[in-house]
């Protein structure tokens, strides 16, 4: 019996030790190039604006937070420290990244100049590089052509044409969009106001409203909206329950049910496609040039091996909508965009045929991960969820999709006329 035991045992060994070779062997077939990542920011307070329109929406005071309203927070920071260490980790054992320090022009990190994402870009830096004095580069100015193209007037709406776009993505009108969600509505209702209470938020018929620098946006729904991602927030910052939906939030689960007024007001604004075409195809386009190039050049991005832009979830939902995708990962609605969330774009090429490929993910820590700050590894590592296209093909690195084929297709889907001037700094 012993000897038999033994025996089973050398072939046991031996079947997983050849798995393991084959897999390994497989992996090897594949060299990763190049990365472009564009991050949202990590967990911050409301903004000052949306606090103020929530209080008066609720007829009630929200929690206050020990960091100024819009800003990082330092659990925030934490949380994306533990991506930061997570990814470069990543990216060194797939042999992109060196040990220790990246090698001069290996990264190139560019944030939106707001505090949030300047303050993320610097965590995700510091987990992936302690100590190595990476820079984060961003314009002096509030806003960067890059990221708030939209908001600047650089790629104005043809307003007729996106107010009937908008109406057809709300399924005819506002009106019947807001009664197609009346169950979310309800829930959400429920746990924000006070029984027998006004709850003026609640009874605003939503309206499509053109705002003064020429975006459109759905009154009524976007406080509804930003209540929601708040919720999300404040549980994410490990919020004591009793601050979390007023008590009514104690757990991911709890949670949940309250977030889908988030991916509805994404349908009806940031993922309409023509909206979409308009705001995003100048990230889009830097995107692709990037992963097209090696070469430094003067209206192109750095050269980077690991090219990071740190952003907002607007120019991710911009971005996703472009390419046609969309994602529902663990607990999170449909599309969510958590916070330090993240696209990426890993250009692959096979070592044995020469082929190049594409692919194209979401990651995100989990609703708990953030919350508990849980250390990321491969054995714990955050969502991710792979784009997949006809002519795509599982590979033991991910969801590969043909080189050629992908690149057209971004370059398809950028709009020629919106793309305003962008510059980077050394």
């Amino acid at each position: 019996m012993l000897l038999l035991q033994k025996g089973w045992s050398r072939l046991l060994f031996a079947v997983v030790l050849g798995a393991a070779s084959c897999a390994s062997q497989a992996e090897s077939h594949y060299v990763l190039e190049k990365v472009v990542e564009v991050s949202r920011h990590g967990v911050r307070p409301p903004t000052p604006g949306n606090r103020q329109a929530m209080q008066d929406g609720t007829d009630r005071a929200w929690p206050q937070w020990t960091t100024r309203d819009g800003e990082l927070t330092g659990h925030g920071y934490a949380a994306a420290v533990l991506k930061g260490r997570y990814e470069a980790e990543y990216y060194r054992h797939q042999g992109l990244l060196d040990r220790g320090c990246p090698a001069p022009g290996a990264v190139y990190v560019w944030a939106s100049p707001l505090q949030r994402t300047r303050a993320t870009a610097q965590a995700l830096v510091d987990g992936a590089f302690p100590g190595c004095g990476v820079a984060i580069h961003a314009v002096s100015d509030k806003q960067d052509p890059l990221f708030q193209a939209d908001k600047m007037g650089l790629t104005p709406l043809d307003a007729e044409k996106a107010r009937a776009a908008i109406q057809q993505a709300m399924g005819g009108s506002p009106e019947l969009a807001q009664q197609r969600l009346s169950r979310d509505i309800a829930r959400l209702q429920a746990a924000v106001c006070q029984p027998n209470k006004p709850c003026p938020a609640f009874e605003q018929p939503w309206r499509i409203e053109r705002k003064e620098d020429g975006r459109f946006s759905i009154t009524g729904l976007g406080t509804l909206s930003n209540m929601a991602e708040s919720i999300r927030l404040a549980y994410s910052e490990n919020l004591p329950a009793a601050q979390v939906a007023f008590g009514h939030g104690g757990s991911a689960s709890a949670i949940a049910p309250l977030l889908p007024l988030l991916t509805a007001r994404y349908d009806f604004t940031n993922d309409v496609p023509y909206i979409a075409r308009r705001g995003g195809s100048v990230l889009l386009n830097q995107i692709t040039q990037a992963l097209a190039s090696d070469r430094a050049s003067a209206d192109a991005p750095p050269p980077a091996r690991w090219l990071l832009f740190v952003a907002h979830d607007t120019n991710i939902a911009y971005l996703r909508t472009l390419l046609g995708f969309s994602w529902q990962q663990d607990r999170y609605p449909r599309g969510n965009i958590p916070p330090a969330g993240s696209l990426v774009f890993e250009r692959w090429r096979d070592k044995q045929s020469g082929q190049r490929f594409l692919r194209t993910y979401f990651q995100a820590q989990s609703l708990d991960q953030i919350r508990r700050l849980t250390p990321l590894d491969a054995r714990t590592p955050p969502l991710k969820t792979d784009l997949s296209r006809p002519g795509c093909r599982p590979s033991p690195v991910g969801v590969l999709c043909p080189w050629s084929a992908s690149l057209h297709q971004l370059r398809a889907a950028v709009d020629p006329t919106a793309l305003p001037a962008v510059h980077y700094t050394p």
